[in-house]
């Protein structure tokens, strides 16, 4: 394939923007990018945080979609919109949406305009505790086949049936207007195309398997009778769903008349099936069997890919589900995470900060324009200057330990209504220990799950590691390569998720065979790795003892 011939666009939606990525198809190398923040979301609409909800408007989608698309084509050379051949998208997930019949999310329909429950229900909304708790019972005790079992055996709130279920008891009207439920990662693709009809448009396997309880021995979904059996307003929903899914080198279809408009492209471009971020991140960090690849973002996602076992699949406990092909077709993939990482450090910064951004705000000495300028220098250089200084601290095994579930826990064994916690403070714990600990405790998480799949029977060879964090952070990747005693190689990519996307744009379009020869032409390889310092990771080990045992009472606590 020559230079300049074809390209491929990758999108990628994260947590607060969406990220257009134009490659060229035959090395990679990138051609335009742009970033457009959600603006709704940006102004804290729809979202109560306190109470753990968390919900976006699909306008929000929509809108920076179409600038951010149109906007990175008009940063490439002339002539770019023409050699575009495909376009997949990924999004943060498990992140459903109640739709009309249509395939509309009822958000974009008059009467809930400004309705919530009508929205898409973000990854972090954490607003179905009791649902999920429900569905993990009747899993368990309901007398047939545990349908969570393919799912580590334990189903999150942050997944897609106990969303559901939570907005179908408290919203009659949305439960009385919704048809059907999407994923965004689906709708995306479906609207793109115009094949938003729910009953027919092509489901992601990547959402489905690790989300919504969907597996081949099955037959699909879980069957009515469990559902009914959870709650009957679930009554007649599966029938509206879907049973067939789509791996991420499928082609959803063309790009359609109104977008191609839209967005200055032709309908020749293909569309492909859409995924989660952190499994197109797999691809775009060249994931290979056994390798751990952590996307280290404002949360975690840790993707393994294994060989299909021949004689059926040994059932790995408490993670985020076992997908055939749900990361590259044809291999195993499996996932975990951290419901939060970088949102810790962010929720410690805003402890910092409100003394700031009050008590300044009201004095008399300084002037309103050099209070928002000093706030804002403040703000930016927090983490970073916290950084500095922790780095500087011994590492002791009588220093603060804290346990990292400011937002629950997602695994090893989900369980979204436990809550983080900070202990062995005196008088001289300042904010660069306190911090240092927060680090730490992140550390301390991901080496949870890295324990959980290897006394799984899961071998780890090595770890890769995408996201903001190991491109900003040194010191966080270190103090990480130090208590996962294990080097932690850096992909190149600043946008390794939208470029993983673009890998599987360029296969379902055709350029590519499969995604694995995409990702060996389009890969951007490594710039950097953290090996672990032996004497550290001595050192950790004695303190994970403690984080481990402070773990177990605090959970005690919560059980009782």
């Amino acid at each position: 394939m020559k230079k300049h011939e074809h390209f491929v666009i990758g999108i990628d939606y994260g947590t607060d923007s969406v990220r257009t990525l134009i490659v060229d198809a035959a090395d990679g190398s990138e051609i335009a990018s742009d970033v457009q923040y959600y603006p709704r979301w940006k102004k804290g609409l729809y979202c109560d945080p306190p109470n753990n909800q968390f919900r976006q408007h699909p306008l929000d989608y929509v809108e920076t979609l179409t600038a951010s698309v149109k906007n990175a084509l008009s940063q490439a050379p002339q002539g770019s919109a023409a050699k575009v051949r495909g376009i997949s998208i990924d999004t943060t997930g498990s992140t459903p949406c109640a739709v009309n019949r249509e395939g509309v999310p009822l958000a974009l329909t008059a009467e809930f305009a400004e309705n919530p429950n009508a929205m898409f229900v973000l990854w972090k909304d954490h607003t179905a505790v009791k649902e999920a708790e429900e569905i993990n019972t009747v899993a368990k005790t309901w007398g047939g086949e545990d349908y969570t079992k393919y799912e580590g055996g334990v189903y999150s709130s942050e997944w897609f049936w106990s969303k559901i279920l939570h907005v179908l008891r408290v919203d009659v009207k949305v439960r009385t207007a919704a048809f059907s439920w999407v994923e965004h990662c689906d709708w995306i693709p479906a609207l793109l195309t115009g094949h938003t009809d729910p009953l027919t448009l092509k489901r992601s396997r990547t959402a489905a398997g690790h989300k919504a309880m969907w597996h081949a021995s099955w037959g699909g979904l879980p069957p009515e009778e469990f559902l009914v059996k959870l709650d009957p307003v679930l009554a007649g929903l599966r029938d509206r769903l879907f049973s067939e899914t789509f791996t991420g080198d499928v082609a959803m279809g063309n790009l359609s008349s109104e977008w191609a408009d839209k967005l200055g492209l032709s309908t020749d471009v293909v569309v492909g099936v859409g995924s989660f971020d952190a499994h197109f991140g797999g691809v775009g960090a060249e994931i290979e069997p056994n390798m751990l690849v952590k996307v280290m973002g404002t949360s975690t996602c840790d993707m393994i890919i294994t060989e299909m076992p021949e004689g059926g699949e040994h059932l790995v406990k408490g993670i985020c589900g076992q997908v055939d092909g749900s990361i590259i077709p044809g291999m195993l993939g499996m996932e975990a995470g951290q419901s939060a990482f970088g949102d810790i450090y962010a929720w410690f910064k805003q402890v910092l900060m409100w003394p700031v951004e009050h008590m300044l705000n009201s004095s008399a000495h300084i002037s309103g324009d050099v209070k928002h300028k000093l706030i804002a220098e403040m703000s930016d250089n927090m983490v970073a200057a916290l950084s500095k200084e922790a780095e500087k601290l011994p590492i002791e095994d009588n220093s603060i330990v804290a346990v990292d579930w400011m937002n629950g826990r997602r695994t090893p064994d989900a369980n979204q209504a436990l809550k983080g916690a900070i202990t062995g403070l005196n008088l001289g714990s300042d904010a660069p220990r306190i911090f240092r600990a927060l680090v730490e405790a992140t550390a301390f998480g991901a080496k949870k799950i890295v324990d959980r799949f290897v006394s799984e029977g899961v071998e780890i060879k090595g770890v890769i590691a995408i996201g903001g964090i190991p491109k900003k952070s040194p010191f966080i990747m270190q103090v990480s390569a130090d208590v996962l005693n294990m080097p932690i190689k850096v992909v190149a990519s600043e946008q390794a998720c939208a470029l993983g996307s673009s890998m599987a744009a360029a296969t379902a379009c055709g350029l590519y065979s499969t995604m694995a020869n995409a990702q060996k032409a389009i890969g951007s390889g490594f710039e950097r790795v953290f090996e672990p310092i032996a004497e550290n990771a001595r050192k950790y080990e004695k303190i994970y003892q403690r984080y481990s045992k402070l773990c177990d009472f605090i959970e005690h606590q919560f059980t009782e």
